[in-house]
This record gives structure tokens, sequence and C-alpha cells, in this order.
């Protein structure tokens, strides 16, 4: 059955079959003049609930895709944790507990990062009593030899 459906959403997710369904609603708006109005109701609901079917499918492949070759990265990088590897089929709130705990971790590695950057300040050289940092522009006067 699942092949089944898989193919079908396959077809149906292509050009010809989007025109085949395209087709299948005129003729079902066609046949309302000679008063099938039910049955014409009941076949575009059909088409419905199909093309919504088909939008399910591809979305679970796509999704299920993209979870394998992040799983590939998750995996082929040293330095990362695989625990994550297989979130996807966990329950809710395991998802989320680990959605959680992943987002202040990262919080406290970017207030690290932070207090780094801040603590590893390049110490200014001191050239002619006028520091790099205060050298002037082309031209100009830098800060100290406008205090003088």
């Amino acid at each position: 059955m699942n092949r089944l459906l898989f193919r079908a959403a396959d077809f149906l997710s292509r050009p010809p079959g989007f025109y085949a369904m395209l087709a299948a609603m005129a003729a079902c708006t066609l046949l309302v003049p000679f008063g099938l109005t039910n049955a014409v109701t009941y076949a575009l609901s059909v088409a419905a609930i199909i093309i919504t079917g088909v939008v399910l499918i591809q979305g679970y492949r796509d999704t299920a895709a993209i979870h394998a070759k992040l799983d590939e990265i998750v995996i082929a990088l040293k330095q990362t944790r695989n625990d994550v590897v297989g979130l996807e089929h966990a329950e809710p709130h395991e998802i989320k507990s680990k959605l959680m705990e992943l987002e202040i971790e990262a919080g406290h590695l970017a207030a690290s990062e932070a207090l780094n950057a801040q603590e590893i300040r390049p110490v200014p050289q001191w050239v002619g009593g006028v520091g790099i940092a205060e050298a002037p522009a082309e031209g100009g006067m830098g800060t100290a030899a406008r205090q003088r």
C-alpha cells in the first residue's frame, strides 16, 4: 500500500500528474450543467483529499531526506555530539527538552565567547609617543598631537 501511495504521490507531484488532475477537475466542472452537482461535489472533494495526501507524502519524504543528510553531517563532524541523531523519532516532550538544553548551552557558549573576545584585546604599540591606534590619518593629526 505504501509503495502505491508513494508512486501516486510521485506522479501527481510532477507536471503530467498535475495536468491530469486539472483535466479531471475541468471534466467534473463540465458535468454541472447536466444536473450532476452531487457527483461533481464528491469528485472535487476526493481530488482535494488526494492533493492534500500528495502534499503530506511529499513533505514527509523531503523531511526524511533532510534529516538523513543532517544526521550524516553530525556524524561526520568529530567535535559534534551524536545524541541528537534520530531525535526526530523521539516524543514531542523529549524533543522540546533537548531543544531547551541546546539553546541554554548555545547561550552559555555565546557568553563565554563574548567574554573571551573582551579579554583578548590587542595591546596598542607605541611609536614615537603616539599609539598606533591613535596614529593620524593621512595629512591629519592624531589624538595625542591635537591635545598638545
